[in-house]
C-alpha cells in the first residue's frame, strides 16, 4: 500500500483559491508595501516608508493553514476605529485581534476587506498612529 501524500492546503482545491484572492488584495497596494515573504503557503508584507521603534512596520500577511486561509492585518489591532467599521458578517471570520479567517472565496467579504486593508495602509501613514490604542 503506497504512503498517504500529505495535502498542501495552499494548492489544493479552495485553498488555493483564497489564498490567491487574498494575495492579491495586498499586491493592489505594492507602491506602499514591501513583500517580505512570497512562498506558496504564506505571503506578508511591511509598510514601505513607515518605520517603528527603528524597524519596519508589519502590515499584513497571508498563511494557508490546514484548515483555512488566514489574513492578518495589523492596523484592526492598533486602532479602535478602524475596527468598529468592520462589519457583523466580517466579524464572524475574526479569529482574535487582527486575523481573519476563511476556507472560501466570499467577495463580498473580500471587497470589504479590501477596503479595510486601504483604509489600514491610510491609517499607517498618519502622523499620529502612534498614538492608536490597542484596545
Amino acid at each position: 500500500m503506497p504512503a498517504k501524500t500529505p495535502k498542501n492546503s495552499a494548492t489544493s482545491g479552495n485553498h488555493a483559491k483564497v489564498f490567491a484572492a487574498l494575495r492579491r488584495i495586498l499586491q493592489r497596494h505594492e507602491p506602499s508595501l514591501r513583500v517580505t515573504a512570497d512562498k506558496p503557503s504564506y505571503y506578508a508584507v511591511n509598510m514601505r516608508d513607515v518605520v517603528y521603534r527603528g524597524k519596519p512596520l508589519y502590515f499584513a500577511g497571508v498563511r494557508a493553514g490546514k484548515n483555512y486561509v488566514s489574513y492578518y492585518l495589523m492596523p484592526v489591532y492598533g486602532n479602535s476605529p478602524l475596527k468598529k467599521t468592520i462589519s457583523p458578517a466580517l466579524r464572524k471570520r475574526m479569529q482574535g485581534k487582527a486575523c481573519f479567517n476563511f476556507s472560501v472565496v466570499d467577495s463580498s467579504l473580500f471587497d470589504e476587506l479590501a477596503q479595510l486593508t486601504a483604509a489600514g495602509i491610510e491609517a499607517f501613514k498618519s502622523p499620529d498612529f502612534s498614538s492608536m490604542s490597542c484596545e
